[in-house]
């Protein structure tokens, strides 16, 4: 089998349309954050997500080092948020400056202009080929009942989603995508 070719690739992975996430830590008083679509849950009981970090990025060893992080899943207002933590060549020092955020009970920073707020302590950490995937325990979960609009990636472009008149949680369980509106 001849191996697959690298903008194929990266051309299939760029048509999943993904959320955008703020990923923090604290290391030795200093924060770190990086921006992830490569984030996803991973069980309801118990509590785990999951996030992939790059093995070259500066948040790859404090995270590991911390063991503690937090996620925020942002809103379609935390576009100017997403690029900044994308960018490899920014400061390390203050750069959270600008962007309104709050502490969590772990001490990660969490931003405000979000949908959601995780706060997880690492429970396992896999080979991901050039990243890592770390497993976290969710300690602790908020929403925001102010913003509703989540921030999408999809082919190198920032949207949102346009709402169908039909919800799929308003359908016979016979009509729902399995999994969706599940109670019991």
């Amino acid at each position: 089998m001849s191996p697959v070719d690298d903008s194929a690739f990266r051309a299939a992975l760029g048509r999943f349309a993904s959320g955008v996430t703020i990923v923090t830590t604290v290391h030795d008083g200093v924060d770190h954050a990086m921006t992830a679509s490569a984030f996803t849950s991973v069980s309801l009981d118990p509590p785990l997500v999951l996030v992939c970090s790059h093995r070259t990025s500066r948040f790859h060893e404090a995270v590991l080092e911390s063991g503690a992080w937090g996620v925020s899943i942002l809103s379609d207002g935390g576009r100017a948020a997403s690029s900044w933590f994308a960018d490899r060549g920014r400061p390390l020092e203050d750069q959270l400056q600008g962007f309104g955020h709050h502490r969590g009970g772990l001490g990660v920073a969490l931003l405000d202009d979000s949908l959601a707020w995780l706060e997880c302590r690492t429970t396992a950490v896999h080979d991901g080929g050039d990243h890592t995937i770390l497993v976290g325990s969710v300690v602790g979960a908020a929403v925001s009942e102010a913003a509703d609009d989540p921030l999408l990636y999809y082919r190198s472009h920032y949207g949102t989603i346009v709402r169908s008149p039909e919800s799929e949680k308003s359908l016979p369980p016979s009509r729902r995508a399995p999994g969706v509106g599940d109670t019991d």
